[in-house]
C-alpha cells in the first residue's frame, strides 16, 4: 500500500453524502440472530464497489469494542444513496433483517444521513495511503495558499 509523504487534501468543489450504518449485537449469544445481518453487508458493499455507477465513493468498516459495527460511507449523490436504497440488493438484506432480528432486541441497526453542499468540507492526509475521499478525489499538496481548514473551506480567517 503506498504511502503518500507530504500533507495532501482534496477538493471540496462537489457535494458529498456521508452515510454512516451501524449494527449493535445486544445478546452477544444470539449468533443466530445477529450473524446474518453482519454477513449480509458484505455483499451489498461488494456489488456496488464493483459498479463505478453507483455513486459510492468510498467505504470503511469499523469494529467498535465487541459489539458495534459501524460503516462510514460516502456518495456522490443522495439520489444514487437512495437509487440504492430502494434497489433489489438492499430491498433483499432489509427484508432478511426483519426476518432475522425483530423477533426481539437482540441485534440492533442505526443509520445517519448528511449531505455536505460543495465547499462545505474540508479534508487533510498526511503521510498515509489513500482513504475517504481521497479514493475518488484525487489528492492536492497542501501549501501556502491552502494550509489552514478556513482556507480549505473559503471562511474568513
Amino acid at each position: 500500500m503506498r504511502i503518500y509523504n507530504g500533507r495532501f487534501m482534496v477538493g471540496n468543489g462537489t457535494e458529498v453524502v456521508l452515510f454512516l450504518l451501524g449494527v449493535r449485537i445486544n445478546k452477544l449469544t444470539a449468533v443466530h440472530r445477529w450473524l446474518p445481518v453482519i454477513r449480509s453487508l458484505a455483499p451489498m458493499l461488494k456489488e456496488l464497489s464493483e459498479d463505478a455507477e453507483s455513486g459510492l465513493i468510498a467505504s470503511r468498516t469499523q469494529l467498535y469494542g465487541a459489539r458495534e459495527l459501524t460503516l462510514l460511507q460516502y456518495w456522490s449523490s443522495v439520489g444514487q444513496l437512495m437509487d440504492f436504497a430502494h434497489g433489489p440488493t438492499h430491498r433483499k438484506v432489509w427484508q432478511d433483517f426483519y426476518r432475522f432480528a425483530t423477533r426481539g432486541s437482540e441485534v440492533g441497526i442505526w443509520h445517519e444521513t448528511f449531505i455536505v453542499p460543495a465547499g462545505r468540507y474540508e479534508s487533510i492526509y498526511g503521510n498515509v495511503p489513500l482513504s475517504g475521499l481521497a479514493t475518488h478525489g484525487g489528492l492536492t499538496p497542501i501549501g501556502r495558499r491552502n494550509d489552514s481548514a478556513r482556507a480549505r473551506l473559503g471562511t474568513p480567517e
